[in-house]
């Protein structure tokens, strides 16, 4: 018999409703693996994970990596749970056995990005079938390799990067001294304090309280009437030294584990960062107590300091740029790249204000622009983005905004209107900053889809030219 027309057409909408449980698999195919090979492969997953997030990478960029290189060798579905200070892999071959579980440590070092380049270029090419023994050989010397750059250039390119900002905010020759002065004085204390383990909190204490005595005793020089310090400004390098000490905190990457959806590893980020940054705050307001006790003050700024000509603003954040990614251990290429990138940032921050946008919402576009071409550049160099994102970003931390924030905040003891005054000034500066991150970690997912079509389309041309 025939069903009836009601009853095929029922079944048909039925079937574009529902799915069949019967078209499903029973059984799926499972990889024929020695049981002695998975432990190997998911230590060198594990260590290869290990080593990137202790670098700088993101919880994202290590769990892609570690997944990638257990597929290369026939492991898929592994489980992978990176927290803030560990690594969980697991494998469960079949219902039968045990899972293979592995937990590493991760202790987070200083950033190293010409490690990270190695480290991602071991990825790619245990994918394009690196043997494995040949991959934990290779991965065993990488690990070996020691930071690029010896401890005095390191000290030398943090005190270029508060000239460089200096110069952006068009400072006279005299300031962009005594700013290198003043920053070199910061750089070496904290390098002192790092050889005997002090905690990077007091660390920044330090720094933020060695450069703002230098600030005070230059406004002291001036109000004194000694040539040449007569009016200058000595805010600037305050201004320049916190920025170099904000340098290095991962805002990027907190924000992109944020998103991303690893809330225990954005949350830890975010309270170091925190804590950090307090660090400096504690240093800068007591170096201006110590200076007012002494009789010593420094006068408010009339405003935010505008950039200087437009030459200025661009040598400066190519200093700047070159200067981040060299402590954070960055070969030439890397380093071209970000000195590029703080270009691009620059064009799109400047755009955006001439259209008289919100300088929060105009550091968002710059850093969306910078991530954005950051993100198809990096595949080239087998290094994640953020690794030359970071440094195309800094020039436009609003360092003199967080000054005077402090500096109106001493100054209005005693007084409500003043505490609120200071406290805007503080929230401007902390919308810039989240300006900074939202843009960068925008620019990572716009560019994420566009570099994946892009790589599809050269395996396509590799396999006809083939």
């Amino acid at each position: 018999m025939f069903a009836s027309p009601h009853r095929q057409l029922l079944t048909s909408v039925r079937r574009m409703l529902h799915t069949d449980p019967s078209a499903v698999a029973h059984t799926e195919p499972m990889p024929v693996i020695d049981e002695r090979t998975i432990p190997r492969v998911l230590d060198l997953a594990t260590r290869i994970g290990e080593s990137m997030f202790a670098v700088g990478a993101s919880a994202h960029d290590v769990t892609l990596a570690i997944i990638r290189v257990c597929d290369a060798y026939n492991l898929r579905g592994v489980q992978v749970d990176v927290t803030y200070n560990s690594i969980t892999v697991s494998f469960h071959l079949s219902g039968e056995v045990w899972p293979e579980t592995l937990v590493r440590v991760v202790r987070v070092t200083a950033p190293d990005h010409a490690k990270l380049q190695r480290v991602q270029a071991l990825v790619a090419s245990i994918e394009a079938g690196l043997d494995l023994e040949a991959a934990r050989t290779t991965f065993r010397a990488i690990r070996r390799v020691p930071f690029r750059y010896q401890q005095p250039v390191i000290v030398v390119a943090r005190a270029l990067l508060a000239v460089g900002v200096s110069i952006m905010l068009g400072a006279s020759p005299l300031i962009v001294g005594l700013t290198f002065i003043a920053a070199l004085c910061a750089a070496l204390t904290q390098a002192g304090l790092a050889k005997i383990r002090v905690p990077l909190f007091f660390s920044q204490i330090a720094g933020g309280f060695v450069t703002t005595i230098a600030a005070v005793v230059v406004s002291a020089l001036g109000a004194a009437g000694i040539e040449p310090f007569i009016g200058i400004r000595p805010s600037i390098i305050v201004a320049s030294g916190i920025v170099l000490m904000l340098s290095g905190l991962t805002v990027v990457g907190a924000a992109q584990d944020a998103i991303d959806g690893f809330a225990l590893t954005a949350g830890g980020r975010i309270l170091d960062l925190t804590m950090q940054t307090l660090g400096v705050v504690v240093g800068i307001l007591a170096g201006l107590e110590l200076g007012g006790v002494l009789g010593f003050t420094m006068d408010l700024p009339g405003g935010p300091s505008p950039f200087g000509p437009p030459l200025s603003l661009f040598a400066g954040a190519t200093i700047v740029a070159v200067a981040v990614a060299v402590f954070n251990g960055a070969g030439i290429g890397i380093i071209l790249v970000s000195a590029l990138l703080s270009a691009v940032t620059l064009v799109g921050y400047s755009g955006a204000l001439a259209v008289n946008l919100h300088p929060a919402a105009a550091s968002a576009i710059g850093a969306l622009l910078a991530s954005f071409i950051g993100m198809l550049i990096a595949r080239s160099l087998h290094v994640p983005s953020v690794a030359v994102t970071t440094a195309a970003i800094v020039p436009l931390v609003p360092g003199y905004l967080v000054f005077q924030g402090l500096l109106e905040m001493v100054n209005a003891v005693g007084s409500s209107h003043g505490v609120l005054a200071a406290g805007g000034s503080l929230i401007d500066a902390a919308i810039i900053g989240i300006g900074l991150a939202s843009g960068a970690s925008l620019g990572l997912y716009l560019g994420t889809p566009v570099r994946a079509t892009l790589a599809s389309v050269a395996r396509t041309r590799a396999r006809v030219r083939r």
